[in-house]
């Protein structure tokens, strides 16, 4: 089930990103606390954001974060990685734009295929100087198709 998450989820939605952040980019575990990130969901991402996630059963698997042309955060639990979650939540994003751009870094080749195989261009390589972690990052957008 997908549904539009409430502040009351944002604990969950933490939880998603922190073991989804860890299992793909371990170079960078324990960046963050647990309640660093759950402050991070709950006074950033919920105010500026509109969150979404998907459920199976009662456990949320993915959530997706983005805001006018922006995703800001996509994650899916590791266990659930290559079963639909992720298009179907940036499905949602694209549903609501003409345009997305998003932010991932150069060494999350995962990351990267997922979103080349799903219409995003690559426009700008950084080496990470505008990003806490300092990691070298890359710049992907997506525009829908003529009609």
């Amino acid at each position: 089930m997908l549904r539009s998450l409430a502040l009351t989820d944002m604990g969950a939605a933490a939880q998603v990103h922190r073991a989804a952040f860890d299992h793909t980019m371990p170079w960078l575990t324990g960046l963050h606390t647990p309640d660093e990130d759950h402050w991070f969901y709950r006074e950033r991402v919920f105010p500026t954001c509109r969150v979404w996630g998907r459920f199976d059963g009662d456990e949320l698997s993915g959530i997706i974060a983005f805001r006018d042309g922006w995703i800001e955060q996509l994650y899916v639990l590791p266990a659930a990685h290559g079963g639909g979650i992720g298009t179907e939540l940036l499905n949602i994003a694209k549903g609501t734009s003409e345009q997305l751009e998003l932010w991932t870094f150069q060494r999350n080749t995962r990351a990267r295929r997922f979103y080349e195989a799903r219409g995003f261009v690559l426009a700008e390589e950084t080496e990470g100087a505008r990003n806490e972690e300092n990691e070298p990052d890359v710049r992907y957008v997506w525009r829908r198709a003529s009609r």
